[in-house]
């Protein structure tokens, strides 16, 4: 049975989606679940913003710098064991429920909205 629910375009585009590169990473040792601390350059105008992820099952803490990758940056802030989560890194699960980094397939500044 579908449980989707239809959304118009402009609610659609109220979820502002930009693309960023990871410059920082650490093991987030206060997170209830494993998680990684993660910090994005999301470009000149919105600058860098951080996060909290749950993506410890598929990326080493030391592979993340330098990652193109995806967030929504205006959902306002969370706090997770102390520490502000900026954004939502996105991501979709696999088979096993790890968390798989959505990314660009070519290289877009960082910054871009998603269209």
């Amino acid at each position: 049975m579908n449980m989707q629910s239809n959304i118009t375009f402009d609610e659609f585009e109220k979820v502002d989606i930009r693309s960023g590169r990871v410059i920082k990473a650490e093991v987030f040792p206060k997170a209830r679940k494993p998680a990684y601390k993660v910090w994005v350059d999301f470009g000149e105008h919105i600058g860098t913003k951080q996060t909290s992820a749950q993506i410890t099952d598929l990326y080493a803490v030391d592979d993340l710098p330098g990652m193109q990758v995806l967030g929504a940056i205006n959902l306002g802030t969370k706090n997770i064991a102390g520490f502000v989560s900026e954004f939502l890194l996105l991501g979709f699960e696999d088979v096993n429920q790890h968390i798989s980094l959505v990314a660009p397939t070519k290289s877009v500044p960082n910054g871009k909205k998603l269209k």
